[in-house]
């Protein structure tokens, strides 16, 4: 019998965790929650249409189990209900994906009310959700940030979501050591060009396949594998961040 003791690491099993994830119903977080389920984690979404809600509790149920509810994260009622929500039907929640995001834009395209609701969906609620993840968590416990590579590459167009996620980017190393001693740890995930419904109207799905082909934008798909990743190293280790970028810079 081979002896592989210092060939693999210590892999701790999903089988049997809870999981909230934000921005679950679509796209990057629907990905998350699908692979999730597949390896045993109950998983609990939110997202704000219903026709979306139900899409991804149909496929989360084809290889899992998970539930999920209707909410606006920008409200302070609806974070509530989400988390009363999500205790009830998980009992306790030892993983937490922080993912859901709107399209924001220049900020001198914006109206003040525009440009309030998209810095309370991207960087607000982003805050509030992981307090109240933490504040629910024991040791042994993951958050995962979902930010974005526009905190690197800052281009012009979009400076509202460039802010939140920078503040992200920021506030997530602080939040780390935060609770570290506690034993919850803390990781970020930045998407580089990630095909979703978040690409409409400039990237249309025939586009989006097209780009995917050559290799010039991601697949929802891709990025979950990096959250997988985070959550099965030893206690020990603490991935605090990984990007996941294009191999070949799009158009």
């Amino acid at each position: 019998m081979l002896d592989e003791a210092d060939a693999h690491t210590e892999r701790p099993d999903l089988d049997g965790r809870r999981a909230i994830i934000t921005g679950g119903t679509t796209g990057i977080g629907r990905a998350i929650a699908v692979l999730l389920a597949s390896y045993g984690v109950k998983v609990f979404v939110c997202g704000r249409t219903p026709v979306h809600l139900d899409d991804a509790l149909q496929r989360i149920g084809e290889v899992g189990e998970g539930d999920g509810v209707n909410v606006d994260l920008s409200l302070a009622e609806d974070v509530d209900r989400f988390f009363e929500a999500a205790t009830a039907y998980l009992g306790e929640i030892d993983i937490a994906v922080i993912n859901a995001a709107i399209p924001a834009v220049a900020l001198a395209d914006a109206g003040e009310s525009e440009a309030r609701y998209q810095l309370e969906t991207d960087l607000t609620a982003y805050l509030i959700c992981a307090q109240e993840a933490a504040r629910r968590m024991r040791g042994g416990s993951d958050i995962i940030f979902i930010g974005s590579m526009s905190a690197v590459s800052k281009g012009p167009g979009s400076s509202i979501y460039v802010a939140a996620k920078a503040g992200i980017q920021g506030f997530v190393p602080s939040f780390r050591k935060e609770l570290a001693e506690q034993d919850i740890k803390v990781g970020l995930i930045e998407p580089g060009f990630t095909g979703a419904d978040f690409q409409y109207p400039e990237f249309p799905p025939e586009k989006q396949r097209e780009l995917i082909n050559k290799h010039q934008m991601l697949r929802a798909e891709d990025i979950p594998v990096a959250a997988h990743f985070m959550l099965t190293q030893p206690r020990r280790t603490a991935v605090s961040l990984m990007r996941v970028e294009t191999r070949l810079k799009h158009p």
